[in-house]
């Protein structure tokens, strides 16, 4: 699904003006940093957010939504068939839930073991385009966080570069939340780093959040994951 610029005009809700408003901060990050103009994606994340918060959003002419829960992404899903949205899974992957991810979703950010992937393909209806993913990398090394491990990511990316009904689009990274400008360019330049020093085309970063996308477009992010600075804090 190729990305929508909206037009600008008079807002009409809170949540379109927050849309808005992200927008113009991913463009001036994309000029400061002289990334080309509409090269950073904006994901508009509607975890624990009503349809009606997702269909004010789409008023502003967001399409692509970040959901983290499957069983609360699932009925906003089979609710909206109309809007075309483009569907991002950004949350942990069960085992148990990978065959209605592989149906209801175009993306996955968050694929981080073979046994994942291969599920993922198996249960994606060759019907639909193959799935878009992203391998989810623990470059901090935290303990508690998911993500391949950076010496394990060459074998993931051969065995996802094998499954007919996956494209592998990039790498996926969340590191531990700082403060400081500079050090949140650090993190993110070990997955850029990581993304050019293998051979496959990857052609996506999925990385940056409310507190630091715009270190993260720096660092030559395509994909921002944004939550709290377009819905407000969440319940």
């Amino acid at each position: 699904m190729e990305q929508r610029t909206p037009t600008s005009g008079p807002v009409s809700n809170e949540i379109e003006g927050q849309i808005q408003q992200v927008r113009r901060s991913i463009r001036d990050c994309e000029m400061r940093f002289g990334r080309e103009p509409d090269s950073v994606k904006l994901i508009a994340v509607s975890k624990r957010q009503p349809i009606t918060a997702i269909r004010d959003a789409i008023v502003g002419g967001q399409y692509a939504f970040g959901e983290n829960y499957l069983s609360e992404a699932k009925p906003k899903i089979t609710a909206t068939p109309d809007l075309n949205i483009e569907w991002h899974y950004i949350g942990a992957i069960q085992s148990n839930k990978t065959a209605e991810v592989a149906a209801l979703f175009d993306w996955v950010h968050t694929v981080d073991r073979p046994k994942i992937a291969q599920r993922l393909n198996t249960q994606r209806n060759p019907a639909l385009p193959p799935l878009n993913v992203c391998i989810q990398v623990n470059i901090g090394g935290e303990p508690t966080k998911l993500g391949v491990t950076p010496p394990d990511l060459p074998m993931l990316i051969d065995t996802i570069s094998g499954l007919p009904q996956l494209a592998l689009r990039g790498l996926m990274a969340l590191p531990a939340p700082d403060p400081d400008f500079t050090q949140q360019r650090k993190a993110f330049a070990l997955l850029r780093e990581l993304a050019l020093s293998h051979s496959v085309d990857l052609d996506h970063l999925s990385m940056g959040t409310s507190n630091d996308y715009s270190a993260a477009i720096a660092e030559g992010s395509t994909m921002v994951r944004i939550g709290t600075a377009i819905f407000g804090p969440r319940s």
